[in-house]
């Protein structure tokens, strides 16, 4: 009897996951570099996830995406890279030499969207990241890996700024987020890594006319596509990076190590996935 081998297959995993846009995403890249293989999603609750992970492989999957509420959990039970041991959370699975590795793809998901929408960004000396969470902590990574020399971290709970402050070292200052108004006037990139400004949350309020002219406006937020902020930065004539931006670009490498091939970020799935956005 001949065995037919199935094409490879990868999946998110997440609790809930259904609002994902990575189907959309990997399968175009599947159809558009003609490979036959399979993207699917599985809602996994957290008590079954680590049983789920051990037998990713006994599923028929090559590797996975990790949303929340798992990426933690995700690094514990894998061979993790040093980008991921640094955000502290994985958000990419796949098998070498039979063993599971992971990495964290929203770090270069972020930097290469800033080089795609901003080239020349990297000449800032001073950069304002607004958040302390786990996005935060991909953001300030890739910064800091990029050669930013300092840093500014504002957090409306001053404590989590620091503690994450000091994992990354001197180059980064924890900031109060009633002091943000100081520090715009120097800040060549300014990143919005919380909430605020997504649908059905409050506008982040700030200042924008305090920023220098050349300085980059990014946020991670990409429901709505623009935000309040990323507006208000364009009508002030700055260059800006969306949160839909990063979100492709950080697909990119887990399709390449799943499937062989490292895909593009084009016009055309753009438009494809922010045609889905706007059915919400």
């Amino acid at each position: 009897m001949i065995s037919v081998k199935k094409p490879p297959a990868a999946c998110l995993i997440g609790w809930p996951a259904a609002h994902s846009r990575s189907p959309l995403i990997h399968h175009y890249w599947l159809r558009t570099l003609g490979i036959a293989g399979g993207y699917v999603i599985e809602a996994v609750p957290p008590d079954e996830f680590k049983d789920f992970v051990f037998r990713l492989s006994l599923r028929g999957f090559v590797g996975a995406n990790v949303t929340l509420p798992h990426k933690e959990q995700a690094l514990a039970l894998s061979k993790p890279d040093a980008r991921a041991r640094a955000v502290g959370a994985a958000n990419t699975l796949w098998y070498e030499g039979g063993e599971l590795r992971s990495t964290n793809t929203d770090i270069e998901g972020f930097i290469n969207n800033l080089d795609a929408c901003a080239p020349g960004w990297d000449k800032a000396s001073d950069a304002l990241v607004l958040g302390a969470g786990g996005a935060a902590r991909a953001v300030v990574f890739g910064l800091i890996e990029r050669g930013i020399k300092r840093v500014h971290l504002a957090n409306r709970t001053l404590d989590r700024a620091r503690a994450l402050a000091d994992q990354f070292g001197a180059d980064v200052h924890p900031l109060p987020w009633d002091s943000i108004g100081h520090v715009l006037p120097r800040a060549g990139l300014l990143v919005n890594t919380t909430s605020l400004g997504m649908h059905g949350q409050p506008a982040l309020k700030i200042d924008l006319a305090l920023l220098p002219p050349h300085a980059v406006v990014a946020d991670l937020v990409y429901v709505p596509l623009e935000t309040p902020l990323l507006a208000a930065a364009r009508g002030r004539g700055l260059q800006v990076a969306d949160g839909l931006g990063m979100l492709l670009h950080q697909a990119v490498r887990g399709f390449e190590l799943w499937f062989g091939q490292r895909p593009q970020v084009t016009p055309e799935l753009r438009a494809l996935v922010e045609a889905d956005l706007k059915k919400v």
